[in-house]
């Protein structure tokens, strides 16, 4: 029992000390890109007025905050985005129940979501500019076509790959569909909608910055779009420096959120 007791014990701390490796090389890229980025600019290797340098978009990025509409810009894109991401995955799986509980809906509409998830959603900007208005309705509503579709055919096929021999199991003691519905399927399928959480995260920021790009008068994609126009390539950087730090803090919300409803055993 002690040696069983002491492999355990070795074998937990290998674990340990590959994770803390995983981490430590992260923080080491990172910050090695950062540094090489830097030293290129200053050294005159790349030009630093086309990609601007971490000092400078750093700069960017703290006179904006000192001025307070770092806020404005950083919370109006978080609200669109949180709220497309929510609308894409509630929706998106709502419809994925709808479709698993009717199978010949399923066959019916399975071509057009196929369609439907290869159409380039930019394509439709203009479309639902004219429908919608040139608001935040328009970039929420943007975000939700991006991420609904992948919601519905990533839940779908989970709920689909149930094991029919569960199933069978459950009509056997006399469960009703909702029943095998709420005690076999759903569970079986919650790593599944976290998955597609995961991937709504970055289809949502995705959304978001390409409706901005069409139609927004604030936000992060609306400083992209004119620091562009305006060639201030610092304040292009600074706002997607700042975009890469909001959507890897949406993701850790969403792997911390796993962590409680699919403990790895």
């Amino acid at each position: 029992m002690s040696n069983n007791a002491t492999s355990l014990c070795d074998y937990q701390k290998q674990i340990r000390r590959q994770n803390n490796s995983v981490k430590l090389w992260r923080i080491l890229i990172l910050i090695g890109f950062f540094a090489l980025w830097e030293a290129s600019a200053r050294l005159g290797l790349i030009d630093s007025f086309i990609t601007s340098s971490p000092s400078r978009a750093g700069q960017t990025i703290y006179q904006l905050a000192s001025d307070g509409s770092l806020w404005h810009h950083l919370f109006t894109t978080l609200w669109e985005t949180v709220v497309g991401f929510l609308l894409g995955t509630v929706l998106g799986s709502v419809i994925a129940a709808i479709l698993w509980w009717f199978p010949k809906l399923c066959r019916i509409l399975e071509p057009y979501l196929v369609v439907l998830n290869a159409l380039p959603k930019v394509a439709l900007g203009p479309i639902i500019i004219v429908w919608i208005g040139a608001g935040t309705s328009a970039i929420i509503t943007m975000a939700l076509l991006i991420s609904l579709v992948v919601t519905i055919m990533g839940v779908l096929e989970g709920f689909c790959s149930v094991p029919e021999t569960r199933l069978q199991l459950m009509r056997v003691f006399g469960a009703n569909r909702m029943q095998i519905f709420r005690m076999v399927v759903l569970p079986s399928n919650f790593s599944t909608i976290i998955s597609c959480l995961k991937i709504n995260v970055g289809m949502s920021w995705v959304g978001v910055i390409m409706g901005e790009f069409l139609v927004s008068k604030a936000g992060l994609g609306y400083l992209i779009v004119y620091g562009g126009q305006v060639f201030k390539l610092d304040l292009v950087m600074g706002a997607t420096l700042i975009l890469c730090l909001a959507a890897a803090g949406m993701y850790a919300l969403v792997a911390l959120l796993e962590k409680k409803l699919c403990p790895k055993a």
